[in-house]
């Protein structure tokens, strides 16, 4: 948990943005696997812990906009679950810790929020994402379940992307410091990456090494040869010299905010010239467009110009043609590149998206693209300083792709589909780093995981020793 002050000054900032009513915010729950004592690993939402901070199941906050009061609800527990469990803190420590003056038992939530509703008060409430809340809100709203996300409010959404899309000091040391185990993850993967080995073992190890760094994974674990599929999460297949791993992971800190980091390695150490080429355009495309990366600089205009440098990279080596400028305003790079350049990231790995990611990734500023490929980019919109974002360009060859795109003729003028047959077994690359704007341009988060060809080469042959 950060200082007391920190929940203190993040919900006056959100109470300045939300014009009256209530702001009513719902923690989770535990989630049964398979019956109903045996649960998943609890993870807290994301907006409670940013604004309250408290990391346990069966709380809910509500700020009285009209009023200024701020009420932490939930129970304390039971000798029961004290046995269970072990000695908890009570509510009114808890509330404490962060600095809200009021508890109210949580069989009082209801009452609050239906008095605020008969009196014509608005409830503010984002967009809920999990069933047992929607059904939850339902009963507080006096609603069925299927209208809850049509009254969630978007003055509160906005006021949520606004102050959370800027992140402080203490939450970019919180990520910065974790990107070491992020770097341990993905460096075994690569030592890994030997002849015979499974890529369920990798994906147990970097598991692994996680949770002894504090935290469970950030998302499943994407890791396998078959890397032109974007997100495979099948580890069934055994590797073989030759073959390109794809592995694309994060792990969570302590307090939850999340690392992305995507590597490609040759099996046994070596690339071949075909996959070299291939990889070093990828590895381009990152460093160029980081280049770009900065404020005033619209995240679009990033991922054009590593669409550019993708585009210009196969021209070179004859899958493309034509104007490299007329190719990528087509869409003909797609093909190769068919998703965004990045997306924000902190205390989600694909950072606030439950609530909208065209509303974070766009806000007010312009209209997501409908166009394939450019249509997957998930952030647009200007870039600020403090913005934490990855970086993941990539090419893939993807068989039913290329067939379905050859047999209707798309961006023939710049595709020479005769070259691209031959690649159709390569597999794909991609290469992801998690980056901080700063005030005149940005930066790699922690030590940068190994990524040109000989570094990667170098790492891959030390899992041979």
């Amino acid at each position: 948990m950060f200082s007391k002050e920190t929940y203190i000054n993040r919900r006056k900032r959100l109470q300045q943005k939300v014009q009256s009513g209530l702001i009513l915010m719902l923690g989770n729950t535990d989630v049964p696997m398979n019956y109903k004592d045996n649960v998943y690993h609890f993870r807290q939402d994301s907006t409670f812990l940013y604004f309250f901070g408290i990391d346990l199941q069966d709380h809910a906050a509500i700020i009285d906009i009209d009023n200024n009061k701020e009420y932490l609800f939930g129970d304390d527990i039971s000798l029961g679950h004290i046995i269970w469990m072990g000695p908890q803190p009570t509510m009114t420590e808890k509330a404490a810790s962060i600095g809200v003056e009021n508890t109210r038992p949580m069989a009082d939530l209801a009452t609050m929020v239906g008095d605020a509703l008969k009196a014509g008060r608005p409830v503010h409430f984002n967009p809920p994402y999990r069933g047992e809340n929607i059904m939850w809100l339902a009963d507080l709203l006096g609603c069925r379940h299927n209208e809850v996300q049509s009254k969630t409010s978007l003055e509160l959404t906005k006021a949520c992307i606004e102050i959370r899309s800027i992140k402080e000091p203490c939450e970019i040391e919180e990520m910065e410091r974790h990107m070491a185990v992020a770097y341990q993850m993905h460096t075994t993967a690569m030592r890994m990456a030997q002849d015979g080995v499974t890529e369920q073992a990798i994906t147990g190890a970097m598991e692994g090494i996680s949770m002894s760094g504090g935290g469970m994974v950030s998302f499943p674990i994407i890791c396998s040869k078959r890397g032109e599929t974007l997100h495979n999460h099948d580890h069934s297949n055994i590797l073989r010299t030759g073959d390109l791993l794809l592995v694309d992971g994060g792990s969570e800190s302590p307090l939850h905010y999340a690392t992305d980091h995507t590597r490609t390695s040759p099996v046994g150490g070596k690339f071949t010239q075909r996959q070299k080429e291939i990889y070093q355009i990828v590895v381009d495309a990152n460093n160029i467009s980081r280049e770009a990366t900065k404020p005033g600089v619209t995240y679009k205009e990033a991922h054009l110009v590593a669409a550019r440098v993708i585009a210009s990279g196969l021209k070179d080596l004859g899958l493309m043609k034509g104007d490299v400028d007329e190719a990528v305003a087509a869409g003909a790079h797609a093909m190769f590149f068919p998703h965004g350049l990045g997306h924000m990231i902190g205390l989600d790995v694909h950072d606030m998206e439950d609530y909208n990611d065209t509303l974070v990734g766009y806000m007010d500023e312009m209209e997501r693209s409908s166009q394939f490929g450019l249509a997957a980019l998930r952030l647009g919109r200007t870039l600020q300083p403090g913005f934490c974002i990855t970086n993941e360009p990539g090419i893939y060859f993807i068989p039913a792709l290329i067939d379905q795109w050859k047999a209707d003729g798309t961006n023939a003028d710049f595709i020479n589909f005769d070259k691209v047959e031959s690649y159709k077994d390569f597999g794909g690359v991609r290469l992801e780093d998690d980056i901080l704007v700063t005030e005149d341009g940005c930066r790699i988060l922690g030590e940068r995981i190994p990524i040109t060809v000989d570094e990667v080469e170098a790492t891959v042959s030390e899992g041979k020793k």
